[in-house]
């Protein structure tokens, strides 16, 4: 078979030729020949030779040269074989050692190696199934330090022979020479090289021989050696290629022909290796390679080579194919067509059983591998070697495959990795398994976290627990004073756990041992569950459960009830699932013993939010109010407030506040700051000083505390409202058309940093508009800022229904539509709706009178004449008597212009004003004053009364309740 390279033309023969001495004339004739085929020989062509050579000579099992690295570099590299593959080649043991030791030293060394365990003893190994053999490493002498070294691998463990080492001296010493010095003065080699008559006497001893066939003539010229090797007379002759053919086995004879008709037709390398019939009846392996000679038209005239006896080394390649052959890893190789030319028996049944020889190996059914194909021409293309697993199709079993280029093209080994693999998928999963629990654990405990309410950890326990073990109840229990509570459930019907309920902790059921053992107890079908407590009344088996993992809920100290999972179907518990659900048991008891201490402290919150808010607004003639407080996700109680406030002559005080943060303590400041506004609210201050007596108070409180607030006074009797605000948000009116006005209501500073006196706006509400007072917390959160919270409430509020009592209803779709999600809201949100009304003015009197005496009689005749219309009789002496007495007090303590004023609202309103800033002052009389009991007997006759100041002066009003069903209009 021809190899694919210039070594088959025999360049040795040139070699040979110029460096041998003065022989016969036949020799001369030859060395000429070779000399004149090797002339266009590359240097890489003349090492290959060179190898081929040795490998000959020696009956070798292959042979390298490697060449010197550069300077400072002890490791040599590999630059030309011969017969095995570089990679089989140095993979026997000690090769490197030896090559760097015979390149260091520049001395010849020749030692054992050994190549891996073999599965059988066969021939040329040692004991112990190791193959042996011998390598023979000979340096290169160049100019100081040697080139390179030329190695041949022997099999056995016997040196080669004196002669054997002489010729591989005298090859080393012409190769360096070839390599270095080229000749070209023109003369034959030989004659400038006295050391080439070693080199052919070398040549000859070892039994390399060169031959010519005359292609044209068919005349074919042996030399002396080559006549030797193939068993031939000299004196018989002249010899012909019927004579060549003749030595051919008829088994290999159509490989041969073959190999020959290939050569000529593409011009190309000639190499084969056959059984020779010798004449004298014995048989012998040789091998020949060859090159053309071409005439001036590119046509093949002569073909001229080498032949030397292969006996002994195919032999020992013989011994290798079978060790290889019974290997236990799987081995196959394939040519540079990628047809299969070796498989051992593992190999072979991989591949199906059948004999692939010849076969392309992508045509193989068995060998069907999608990663293959690609693999294998990268590794050749690239030459490297490659490796990677696969699955192989025959037996289903994983191989590792790796591949090694070789200068014929590239051999596979497959190694058995099932194990290993399945090893590796066995602990990935595990691994995989962990991480996953890991994470799933995490996760759960996150939740756990950020659970507040005991319902709460039931639905987190549901939606992560019962999955995971493929459960179907649930059921916490609490317990008490030694009786059972169900904190809650899932998978239960309505009702199913009542019998729990109340329930004492009795011996003898499966829940008294869990909890008071406090150790879980799983219980894997009904059957167990009667055999373990026969004598049981509690319902276990309720909701069609078959199986039970019992997990008592220990917190520091004491047992605090348990976790009852439920299966629909007998379950047998895995030592991992009692391990974790044992686990799982004290996250659950720790989460839900938070819960129910935030549950107490939550209605203890609510309970203070309660008390701290109005609990209902008061019915008034002059509005009508709904309001909703919604608390921070984080906390049930914060610093926003509202209030309304029944001031005198029927006006009316509204009032929303927010103390910056939340929790009981701004809680807390929040209900001292409403008592206070409700407080100076009773002494009738104008808004704006209220709101300076309020900054006053929160100063006391603290540099920590800052209060936004809006103090608004509705009256209905003019529809006037007058309003400041403290950083407060600006209100929206909604006017009985339904369209909202942001009203034009610039604020001062929060309570605690404003600076009196503050602002004032004074405004006229139509009647039947609303006004919508508010905290930030309503419009404004992270994902929206103020401006577009207070544009979303406007288009909320707009078109508000004209009929007051739906005014609750939306308030109640409002703060839905603001705060969809009241759970997540980061601050307090408050919303207080007013709807403005005016009294009637048939409900209103008013008259001024004299500043004289003559006063007090005046205003008993008109408080008569309107009484009567309004059908008061009853009222009237009560009501002279407080006008008499009010309209006294003036003339006597005060100035003028007087007026006297009626109104008829929640109660009788008798109003007398004046324009002094005097406070009246009740005081209490001695028996012997003449004065000094006119306010005493208005305070007795009337519900409530007081002074109120104005811009122009004060007035001093008195209530009385209306009797009977006698409402306002």
């Amino acid at each position: 078979m021809a190899r694919n390279g210039p070594t088959a033309a025999d360049p040795g023969g040139a070699a040979w030729a110029g460096v041998t001495g003065a022989g016969s004339s036949g020799e001369d004739e030859r060395l000429r020949l070779l000399t004149r085929a090797s002339a266009d020989l590359s240097d890489i062509e003349v090492l290959e030779y060179a190898l081929d050579q040795a490998v000959a000579g020696l009956h070798a099992l292959g042979g390298m040269v490697h060449w010197a690295g550069p300077v400072g570099s002890s490791e040599p590299r590999l630059v030309a074989s011969s017969g095995l593959p570089p990679a089989e080649l140095q993979a026997w043991g000690e090769t490197r050692e030896v090559i760097v030791r015979a390149l260091r030293d520049g001395v010849t060394v020749c030692a054992p190696v050994t190549r891996g365990a073999v599965p059988r003893p066969v021939a040329g190994t040692r004991a112990g199934g190791v193959l042996a053999a011998r390598l023979t490493a000979v340096p290169l002498p160049g100019p100081g330090t040697p080139l390179g070294v030329l190695s041949v691998l022997s099999d056995g463990t016997a040196e080669p022979s004196r002669c054997q080492r002489a010729f591989l001296h005298t090859l080393a010493g012409w190769l360096s020479q070839r390599l270095t010095k080229p000749s070209g003065t023109g003369r034959p080699w030989w004659q400038e090289r006295p050391a080439g008559a070693q080199l052919r006497q070398a040549l000859k001893a070892i039994k390399i021989g060169s031959w010519d066939w005359n292609i044209r003539t068919g005349e074919v010229c042996w030399d002396e050696a080559a006549l030797t090797v193939l068993g031939i007379d000299p004196a018989t002759g002249p010899h012909t290629v019927d004579t060549w053919v003749e030595l051919i086995h008829p088994e290999d004879h159509p490989r041969v022909m073959a190999a020959t008709e290939h050569a000529i037709r593409t011009r190309g390398l000639y190499e084969v290796e056959f059984r020779a019939r010798r004449p004298d009846g014995t048989t012998g392996w040789v091998q020949e390679r060859g090159r053309l000679v071409l005439d001036e038209n590119g046509e093949p005239i002569r073909m001229i080579g080498t032949v030397w006896d292969t006996t002994e080394s195919r032999a020992a390649r013989e011994s290798v194919s079978r060790a290889l052959r019974y290997m236990s890893d799987a081995f196959l190789a394939v040519d540079r067509e990628w047809r299969v030319i070796f498989v051992n028996l593992d190999a072979q049944r991989l591949l199906g059983g059948a004999d692939p020889h010849g076969r392309v190996l992508w045509e193989l059914p068995a060998a069907q591998v999608p990663e293959l194909r690609e693999a294998c021409l990268r590794a050749a293309s690239e030459r490297t070697p490659a490796s990677f697993d696969a699955q192989w199709p025959t037996d289903g079993r994983w191989y590792h495959i790796r591949l090694v280029p070789v200068p014929d093209g590239l051999t596979l080994y497959l190694a058995d990795v099932t194990e290993r693999r399945m090893r590796e998928a066995e602990r990935e999963a595990a691994e995989r398994a962990a991480a996953e629990r890991a994470a799933w654990l995490q996760e759960l405990t996150r939740a756990f976290g950020e659970a507040v309410t005991a319902r709460e950890v039931v639905a987190i326990v549901a939606e992560w627990v019962l999955p995971a073990f493929g459960a179907r109840g649930l059921a916490i229990l609490t317990l008490d004073d030694d009786r059972l509570h169900v904190a809650g459930s899932s998978g239960y019907g309505p009702g199913s756990l009542d019998e729990f309920e109340g329930r004492e902790l009795a011996a003898g059921s499966p829940l008294a041992d869990a909890i008071r053992s406090r150790l879980p107890i799983f219980i894997g079908s009904r059957a167990e569950y009667r055999r373990r407590y026969p004598h049981s009344a509690y319902p276990v088996g309720i909701g069609g459960m078959r199986a039970w993992a019992l997990l008592p809920l220990i917190v520091p100290g004491r047992a605090m009830g348990a976790c009852m999972i439920a299966f629909h179907r007998p379950h047998r518990f895995t030592s991992d699932e009692r391990t974790l659900l044992t686990a799982l048991s004290g996250l659950v008891a720790q989460a839900l013993s938070r819960a129910r201490m935030y549950d107490t402290e939550h209605n203890r919150a609510q309970e203070l939010q309660r008390l701290l808010l109005p609990r209902d607004l008061p019915s008034l003639s002059g509005v009508t109010a709904a309001a909703r407080y919604l608390p921070a996700g984080t906390t049930p109680v914060g610093g926003d407030w509202y209030d309304i406030i029944p001031l005198s002559s029927e006006r009316v005080a509204l009032v929303i506040g927010d103390v910056m943060g939340h929790g009981l303590a701004e809680a807390a400041t929040m209900g001292r700051l409403r008592t206070a506004v409700r407080t100076l609210a009773e002494l009738d201050l104008p808004p704006d000083e209220l709101l300076a007596h309020l900054n006053d108070l929160v100063n006391d409180l603290g540099d920590d505390f800052y209060v936004t607030c809006l103090y608004a006074v509705y009256d209905p009797t003019s529809g006037e409202c007058a309003m400041v605000s403290a950083g407060h948000p600006p209100p929206l009116l909604v006017h009985p058309d339904g369209t909202v006005q942001a009203l034009d209501l610039a604020p001062d500073p929060p309570l605690g940093a404003a600076e009196p006196p503050l602002s004032m706006v004074e405004l006229e509400l139509p009647e039947g508009s609303v006004l919508a007072l508010y905290t930030d917390g309503l419009v404004e959160s992270s994902a929206r800022d103020v401006d577009a919270g207070t544009a979303e409430l406007a288009r909320r509020l707009a078109g508000v229904p004209p009929v007051p009592r739906e005014l609750d209803r939306l308030c109640a779709s409002v703060t839905e539509a603001m705060l969809p999600e009241p759970h997540r809201i980061a601050d307090d949100a408050a919303l207080l709706l007013t709807r403005a009304q005016r009294l009637p003015p048939e409900c209103v009197a008013c008259w001024p009178l004299p500043e004289a005496p003559i006063a007090a009689r005046e205003a008993r005749e008109h408080v008569r004449e309107q009484l009567a219309d309004w059908h008061l009789e009853d009222l009237v002496m009560t009501t002279e008597l407080v006008a008499s007495e009010l309209v006294g007090n003036v003339i006597r303590h005060a100035r003028g212009p007087i007026r006297l004023r009626l109104l008829r609202g929640r109660s009788l309103v008798c109003e007398v004003s004046d324009g002094s800033q005097t406070t009246p002052r009740i005081r209490r009389a001695a028996e012997t004053d003449e004065g000094g009991r006119g306010l005493q007997l208005v305070a007795a006759l009337s519900q409530r009364w007081g002074t109120r100041f104005t811009a122009d002066g004060k007035s001093i009003w008195a209530e009385q309740p209306l009797p009977g069903p006698v409402a306002a209009l």
